[in-house]
């Protein structure tokens, strides 16, 4: 089977796939919608039934949530893994979840509570935190010389460090709302809603605009720096692009899900091996995979102990540290 029969298998497969998970999510729940019903809602105007209230305000923007949370770790991870050349970095590495949990951490035990243009503080502090985090961690690597990545990396481990430390001092003084900051650390989509559909989409596009733009050089830095050099590549100004767009592509989905760990890491790695390393089709497969991954994920987290909700973050975390562990082993520390 030649790539290209595999590639268009992989894309046809896993859309079927999706479309029978994403009927069952709208179906599922402590209220079963059986599937004529859920088509009827869909289709039709029965959105003021029972039915129709409970599939489009609650179970459907959680389905959409779910696919642009996934999709997003998913295709930032990509970029990173492509940027930095590394198969075992994710789009955490860089601090951006430290940064937004400690912002949220600040947030919730000041008891901040407010809305801007129908945004809630948690959702607004964790993207304000993720930013600024990786800006002092670009501000911090950059050089005369450019943006070395291991550098780079470094300074977002160094940064993640000292926010870690800052985020566990606060919850020591805060233990009064420990429980709430726990829960957001562990990522849930249970407050999911339109309006943070809403609030994510520029950011989301934005991002995907600039990765989209950038596609055939990623595909040229898998090639080493000093070869994507001597082919007419400006390595600086394409490494700040992917790194600025998977940046605020992951400060986006993590301000509206919290820290949601492993689908950056094992997704694009997983689509590596079933369609091989072009991005040109790995970005896009990457994307589709990662959203279903964390759709069923967190099908589980509201059903599996119903009626009590497991944060989807265990969820992810279940699956993806015994692969990660497999992909440590494998790896045996070596770079592209």
């Amino acid at each position: 089977m030649n790539n290209k029969t595999k590639t268009m298998l992989f894309f046809i497969g896993f859309l079927l796939i999706g479309l029978i998970i994403i009927s069952l999510s709208l179906s599922i729940g402590s209220i079963y919608i059986p599937f004529k019903q859920l088509i009827r809602v869909l289709f039709s105007a029965e959105s003021g039934s029972t039915y129709g209230l409970i599939v489009k305000n609650i179970r459907l923007p959680r389905v959409i949530l779910s696919l642009l949370v996934g999709s997003g770790l998913a295709l930032a991870g990509a970029v990173f893994q492509g940027v930095i050349r590394n198969p075992m970095v994710d789009p955490y590495v860089v601090g951006i979840s430290s940064g937004a949990g400690t912002a949220v951490t600040l947030t919730i035990i000041l008891n901040i509570d407010w809305e801007f243009l129908g945004i809630s503080t948690i959702p607004l502090m964790a993207f304000i935190g993720a930013v600024i985090t990786v800006y002092i961690v670009y501000s911090l690597s950059y050089s005369k010389r450019g943006l070395p990545v291991i550098t780079f990396l470094l300074a977002g481990i160094a940064m993640g460090f000292l926010l870690n430390a800052v985020m566990s001092f606060l919850m020591v003084l805060g233990t009064n709302s420990l429980h709430k900051v726990v829960y957001w650390l562990m990522g849930s989509l249970a407050t999911a809603s339109w309006q943070e559909i809403i609030t994510i989409l520029p950011y989301y596009f934005t991002a995907l605009l600039i990765i989209i733009f950038h596609i055939n050089d990623l595909n040229t830095l898998l090639l080493g720096e000093e070869n994507a050099y001597n082919l007419g590549l400006d390595i600086e100004r394409v490494k700040l692009h992917l790194i600025i767009a998977a940046a605020l592509m992951t400060a986006a989905v993590v301000s509206v899900s919290g820290i949601i760990g492993f689908i950056g890491l094992i997704v694009p790695h997983i689509v590596r091996i079933l369609i091989g390393p072009d991005h040109r089709k790995m970005i896009p497969a990457a994307a589709l995979l990662g959203g279903l991954f964390l759709l069923v994920s967190d099908n589980l987290a509201r059903t599996l102990l119903a009626p009590m909700e497991i944060p989807v973050g265990i969820i992810t975390a279940l699956a993806g540290g015994p692969y990660f562990i497999y992909l440590l082993r494998k790896t045996k520390g070596e770079y592209w």
